[in-house]
């Protein structure tokens, strides 16, 4: 009577099999080989985590290459969720004076709009074209 759909399961045993069946194959999850690895510290700043923290420390992959996953971690640091970010902030950046940025995006907006139109970051971004053209020449 209480037997629907003919299986004899319990809730335990759909929930153990739900688990399972979500779980990453092996080797996909990286995120805690690198926690156990490299320990739970943020690789720029320093800051420890703990069991309480430690979902504010995340997986950079050094060469940008998320499939790239090296048992031995050598591809991985930790970093904090505020290094990460400044970590592929500044590579945005970068690229973007360098002219490799994907131009299929918007332009930064500058105040008025009247400084240095072609970057749209103003006397910042006259700043950095001329610190990174004096950098190519060096």
């Amino acid at each position: 009577m209480g037997d629907k759909g003919g299986s004899s399961r319990s809730a335990e045993d759909v929930v153990r099999e739900l688990k399972q069946a979500m779980q990453k194959p092996s080797g996909e999850d990286y995120r805690e080989r690198s926690l156990a690895i490299h320990g739970l510290v943020c690789a720029r700043c320093g800051r420890e985590f703990d069991h309480s923290n430690r979902h504010l420390l995340t997986v950079h992959h050094k060469d940008h290459n998320h499939h790239y996953n090296p048992p031995d971690g050598s591809n991985w640091e930790n970093l904090c969720v505020y290094c990460h970010e400044d970590a592929h902030s500044r590579e945005i950046l970068g690229e973007y004076f360098e002219g490799t940025a994907d131009k299929g995006g918007d332009e930064v907006a500058c105040g008025s709009g009247n400084h240095n139109e072609g970057t749209g970051f103003g006397i910042l971004g006259e700043k950095l074209q001329q610190a990174l053209h004096k950098k190519k020449q060096l």
